[in-house]
């Protein structure tokens, strides 16, 4: 059932999802819904094959969660309104008694529920439970094929154990474990630190594919020694120009409410002005909070580093966080706030007179900001801000805190003399030290050696295998089609019959096969009535890693052997052709 394609589809943004697409590898659904079609189906049952084989050879058990969810778990640990609400990526339905229930993103709550159900004593831990199924989540905008997806294959594991110390182990043992599926796999990756997000957990490290087309902006140090995703990265911003000091006083900045329009006019550096946002944060309970944040105007506010800063000042979840704007203030009658003059000062009682939002704003300082001795800020007026200012007049209470997205160019935290670089990333693989989140939540505990209740220490380890298999191709094509890793191609050989009118070609191409298969070589024959070039083509576009041509050197007993990745062609006997190939297939799959 193979059907290629001459042209990618208009809506195939990155050269893997249009490979994947004219190989006839995968057929779009609906958005974000594809079909796994033969070829693609064997390239996942190897990928598949060798997670298994790592995970087991870790003591790993596998089972098989259901994939619908009762609501209650989910919100026993409070993540039921964080995945359900607003931007929540969780489908989510009613059965016919009215029962809420989710479809599968994750499976924490379904595990540990069944582990404190499961496991009494310390001494049956520690244990590791993996599984591999399909998972669902509601992408707000589906894309780039495999890679976003709402439905995908993935492979998610679990571990408890009896104490933290436990915990770090296993975790070491899935990090290994994990570079070698990859390595196995064929594809290179970087580890990287990352944010735990709505999962959770003390630690996580992503894995990642560095792809142009990768989501992920990583940041690396040239030493190799310092990896992250840009929401967990830390750096030293490069120093702010100096401003000189004068004496402090308000500047008349009609029209200048934006950054860029202040310093133009003003002669200023955005690295001198502090830049005030207002934000709210919507948390688990729907309850919502106010901030006002400053950093400095040359920086970026990260949103993951400040969700996790309230996140842990309010001892609850914030599911979203949304920009107060102008018409936020104008539905409430507060037509004249100053927006683009605000300073880190702003008075809680001139906002609270026309707000409906009992709390004080949380405020935040990012230490760029904090660390300017002398800087411009807005003056809470139309058309006014305050320069060569400092903290001590403004007399302003603050939470100094990172925020700030790090960037290129920026200092390495562990070698000053290093300055970070960017890549782009495409995460396949992320491991969690989840710690006691879950268990806590859903009261799941085991009795320790002294024969008291405690919850469990957890870790979770997940690997997307549909999005790892589109990452090989983003990874290693050429402009004629897919470049498989022998380990994960379809097949590891294809033979072409040039011209099925010979019966001489057909005879030997069809021996070969049979002969191929019988030496465990996984094989594949294209005896379609086509010419051979569109053959072929179709043969470089699907990638199988070696081409056996039977064309005219038949009748002397002889074909052509062509390597996919670098187009060396040899022309070789019978004989040396099978000793050839199984030498170079069993030294590439090792």
């Amino acid at each position: 059932m193979l059907v290629t394609l001459r042209d990618a589809p208009a809506d195939a943004e990155i050269i893997s999802h249009q490979l994947l697409l004219r190989g006839g590898y995968i057929k779009r659904v609906t958005s974000g819904i594809y079909a796994y079609m033969p070829l693609m189906w064997r390239v996942l049952k190897k990928i598949t094959s060798i997670v298994r084989d790592e995970i087991d050879s870790k003591s790993g058990l596998e089972t098989l969660l259901p994939q619908l969810h009762p609501a209650d778990l989910w919100k026993q640990s409070g993540r039921w309104e964080g995945y359900t609400a607003g931007e929540g990526i969780m489908f989510h339905l009613k059965d016919r008694q009215g029962r809420e229930l989710g479809l599968g993103p994750t499976h924490e709550e379904v595990i540990t529920r069944i582990a404190g159900e499961c496991i009494q004593s310390y001494k049956q831990l520690p244990i590791n439970i993996y599984q591999i199924q399909t998972k669902f989540r509601d992408e707000i905008r589906p894309r780039f094929g495999l890679m976003r997806g709402r439905e995908f294959i993935m492979k998610d594991g679990y571990s408890f154990h009896s104490s933290k110390e436990d915990l770090k182990a296993t975790y070491k043992d899935m990090n290994d474990a994990y570079k070698r599926i990859f390595s196995r796999c064929g594809i290179k990756t970087v580890a990287v630190d990352a944010d735990s997000g709505a999962i959770g957990g003390a630690a996580s490290q992503e894995f990642m594919v560095t792809a142009n087309a990768g989501e992920d902006l990583i940041l690396i140090s040239p030493d190799n020694k310092y990896a992250a995703n840009q929401e967990k990265a830390i750096s030293s911003p490069q120093e702010p120009i100096s401003l000189e000091q004068n004496e402090p006083c308000l500047i008349e900045t009609i029209g200048q409410s934006k950054i860029e329009d202040l310093c133009e006019k003003q002669g200023f550096h955005s690295s001198q002005v502090i830049k005030v946002i207002l934000l709210l944060a919507i948390v688990e309970d729907k309850k919502e909070f106010p901030l006002l944040i400053s950093i400095r105007a040359d920086q970026e506010l990260n949103e993951t580093k400040l969700t996790n800063c309230i996140s842990k000042s309010l001892g609850k979840n914030v599911i979203q966080l949304k920009r107060i704007t102008k018409e936020d203030f104008n539905s409430q009658g507060l037509k004249d706030l100053p927006l683009g003059y605000l300073g880190p000062d702003l008075d809680d009682a001139v906002l609270k007179e026309a707000l409906t939002w009992e709390k004080k704003f949380l405020r935040y300082i990012d230490k760029t900001a904090s660390n300017l001795n002398c800087f411009i800020c807005g003056a809470n007026k139309l058309n006014q801000h305050r320069a060569f200012y400092n903290w001590e007049l403004l007399n302003s209470s603050k939470e100094i805190v990172d925020i700030r997205n790090a960037k290129a160019g920026d200092i390495c935290i562990h070698d000053k003399n290093q300055k970070l670089a960017e890549r782009r990333g495409i995460e396949v693989g992320h491991i969690f030290q989840l710690g006691q989140k879950y268990s806590l939540a859903l009261e799941s505990n085991f009795t320790n050696e002294s024969g008291e209740q405690q919850p469990f220490w957890m870790g979770c380890y997940g690997i997307g295998i549909s999005r790892l298999a589109q990452a090989a191709v983003e990874q290693s094509y050429d402009q004629s089609g897919i470049v498989w890793p022998i380990s994960i191609a379809p097949f590891e050989v294809i033979i072409v019959i040039a011209n099925m009118q010979d019966k001489i070609q057909e005879k030997l191409g069809n021996d070969l096969y049979i002969s191929l298969k019988s030496k465990g070589i996984d094989v594949l024959i294209d005896d379609r009535n086509e010419r051979a070039g569109v053959k072929f083509k179709d043969a470089d576009l699907i990638g199988i890693p070696w081409r056996i041509v039977v064309g005219r050197d038949s009748i002397s007993g002889k074909v052509e052997l062509v390597q996919r990745s670098n187009g060396i062609t040899d022309l070789l006997s019978i004989d040396q052709l099978i000793k050839k190939l199984l030498t170079e297939i069993c030294s590439k799959k090792r």
